[in-house]
Formats: C-alpha cells, structure tokens, sequence
C-alpha cells in the first residue's frame, strides 16, 4: 500500500513520524541498493540487497498498523495491532544494524535512521498508554 493512500487518514505524531521513517528507509534503500545491486567476484548478489528491501517494507507496514490500532474498536484488538507496530519497529531497528555491516557509502545514514527510530519508539511508547 502506499502512503498517499493513508496519507490523510490520521495527524498523530507517531503516524507521522511513521511517515518520516518511511521516506527515510525507501531513500536510503535506494542509495544503498545501487551499490549492493552489482555481482560479487564469485558471481553471486552481496546478500545485504534483502536488507534493503526489508527496511521499506518494514516501514510501509508501520503507517497501516498504527491506523488500525487507532481505529479498532476493542481493546484487545488495538493492542493486537500495537504489537504489530512494536515487532515491526524491531525488526526495522536490527535489519539497520545489518545494513551497517555492508558495503556501502550509503550505510553513512543509516544512524539517522535508527535515531529517528529511537524517537519512534518513545513516541510508540506514550502512543500505546493512550490505546
């Protein structure tokens, strides 16, 4: 899904922020996957590639997640979608730390990344108080 097409859905600062993560992964996915897309001597892809794509699809799932915790109607199932978020922000978090391993000049953002991360999290965690 897109982000236009939630774009306008919800104005909280975590969907926002979420946003931000977003166009930050896909940019330095972009940067980092020109360099990783080459053959390596042994003719094989450099597996960091995977990396890449996981972080945008990592951080595309987080904008839905967050809408449908914000608009469940059960408590339980806004806590069901919370999870989400939090696994999801996790799982985005380690696979920066992988993609700093690679090599890449693109891996010179990827500290960005993970402290816009780090103020996601402590939005998620206030966020998930008022759930």
């Amino acid at each position: 899904m897109a982000p236009q097409a939630f774009r306008n859905n919800s104005h909280s600062a975590i969907y926002n922020k979420a946003l931000e993560i977003f166009s930050l992964s896909r940019n330095i996915a972009t940067y980092i996957g020109h360099d990783l897309a080459h053959l390596q001597r042994n003719g094989q892809e450099d597996p960091g590639i995977y990396f890449t794509g996981d972080i945008v699809q990592q951080s595309i799932s987080l904008g839905p997640q967050i809408l449908k915790a914000e608009s469940g109607e059960f408590s339980e199932e806004k806590h069901k979608y919370a999870a989400s978020v939090m696994r999801l922000s996790n799982l985005l978090y380690k696979n920066c730390e992988r993609l700093e391993r690679v090599n890449s000049n693109g891996k010179d953002f990827l500290p960005l990344l993970r402290k816009e991360l780090k103020r996601f999290r402590k939005l998620q965690h206030t966020w998930r108080l008022t759930l």
